[in-house]
């Protein structure tokens, strides 16, 4: 095995998570944080919905669902009890990139979280009748998004956007895909990304790396066979013209709105700035578009704008709901609050604040063990290098007026947005 460690390069010596490659292809992370009793341990498996093909939507996703239904020597119920009964927390998700099993447990239980996300991970018995089972809870929660207009109308807006490619997919999958999917497109899921080649393992917290190691190896990591580790199939994506479609539900009692653009990768050094920007924009109640949209003109209860960096692309948006009579100018007053930060920019004095205010997020979210250990998943998840916390916020306090006009003009006019309505009347 390999095994290195990222020197100390702040101002509060924060030496980084330390990282190990085993002889078989298995990468671990960890990084120590004194003051803490407890660990956030995750193995994250490099195969999310940009590797699915359209005829198998939401594989990955009921991949993810299926392994908690048993192994050779747990059932479903023993997987879960052995964490909680600790006071531990098991919990998984699917993403488009990467699919997260984690546990929360005390310092003293690592060897216990160790072991049984192993074995949820790497020996699940896929079986039919389990299958059968899942499926129906994966259709419940296919119709629980349908339901919930705040959902469907992200996923309606991502499948505008990003058309044929796998970011316009649904990561839960279609009544359609998860219904004609088998044991058999699991299983071969299963083999060909759930090894050591292709999953990553992070922890944070009260953890000593060199114990880590010897955990994961006592509990079989090390002994799992090598795989192919070849990355998963997949392109760079192409956002389709801005564009405006509207999906008429006369039931609802609100229009709900999207607005959407594409944005750099995780990696690219303007993420800072753009953060910047979005979280004045629509951030939080100090935000222009909450002051603007609620508190000026009372068209909305909720309006924010969302973000999300990937491995190859990013995107940004404004999401609005608002009555079907006041929607309209509700976007209207979108679409101006985009224009003036496009034309204007931020003054000197609304950019200091809004530097201390991101410092702010980003020092407390470093408070917390599990922020730290997807961070430090983030270097191989992203192919970034570890970034010290003084680091990130130089960099944040390196922003400045022309970068955020530059920003603003690339990514945040009004004329580049795909934007895509929900309820009983359009917006135009």
């Amino acid at each position: 095995m390999t095994t290195s460690t990222v020197s100390p390069a702040s101002a509060f010596a924060e030496v980084g998570p330390r990282r190990t490659t085993l002889d078989n292809g298995l990468t671990v992370l960890s990084e120590h944080i004194p003051g803490v009793r407890s660990v956030a341990f995750g193995a994250f498996v490099l195969a999310g919905s940009i590797h699915e093909r359209r005829e198998t939507m939401g594989v990955s996703h009921l991949l993810e669902h299926m392994v908690f239904k048993g192994t050779p020597t747990r059932s479903a119920k023993q997987l879960s009890l052995e964490i909680e009964t600790l006071g531990g927390s098991l919990d998984a998700y699917t993403t488009r990139e990467y699919t997260s099993y984690q546990a929360r447990v005390l310092a003293e239980h690592l060897d216990i979280a160790a072991d049984v996300i192993g074995d949820l991970v790497f020996r699940p018995l896929l079986r039919d009748d389990d299958l059968k089972l899942e499926r129906n809870v994966i259709l419940e929660e296919i119709g629980m998004m349908e339901d919930t207009p705040d959902d469907l109308v992200f996923e309606l807006h991502n499948a505008l956007m990003w058309g044929e490619h796998p970011y316009g997919y649904s990561i839960l999958g279609t009544r359609e895909t998860v219904g004609a999917l088998d044991t058999g497109a699991l299983r071969a899921l299963h083999a060909r990304a759930y090894h050591p080649g292709r999953v990553v393992v992070a922890a944070s917290g009260l953890v000593d790396h060199d114990a880590l190691v010897d955990a994961l190896v006592r509990t079989g990591w090390g002994a799992l066979t090598p795989g192919d580790a070849t990355p998963l199939a997949t392109h760079v994506p192409t956002a389709s013209a801005p564009a405006y479609a509207h999906h008429t539900d006369k039931e609802l009692t609100q229009t709900h709105v999207v607005f959407g653009a594409p944005m750099p990768k995780h990696a690219d050094p303007r993420r800072y700035a753009l953060s910047l920007v979005s979280m004045v924009l629509g951030g939080g109640m100090s935000s222009r578009l909450f002051q603007r949209v609620r508190e000026e003109l009372g068209l909305a209860y909720a309006v924010h704008t969302f973000q999300s960096f990937h491995h190859d692309v990013g995107m940004q948006g404004v999401y609005v709901a608002s009555a079907p009579e006041t929607a309209r100018k509700a976007a209207d007053a979108i679409r101006g609050e985009l224009a003036r930060l496009v034309d204007e920019g931020l003054p000197a004095d609304e950019l200091a604040a809004a530097r201390r205010q991101l410092k702010g997020q980003v020092t407390l979210s470093m408070e917390s063990v599990t922020n730290r250990m997807y961070r430090a998943a983030g270097q191989v998840l992203y192919d970034e290098p570890f970034r010290p916390l003084d680091e990130v916020l130089a960099r944040i306090d390196a922003i400045d007026e022309a970068e955020v006009l530059a920003v603003s003009r690339e990514f945040f006019a009004p004329e580049i947005h795909t934007v895509l309505s929900l309820g009983p009347k359009a917006v135009g």
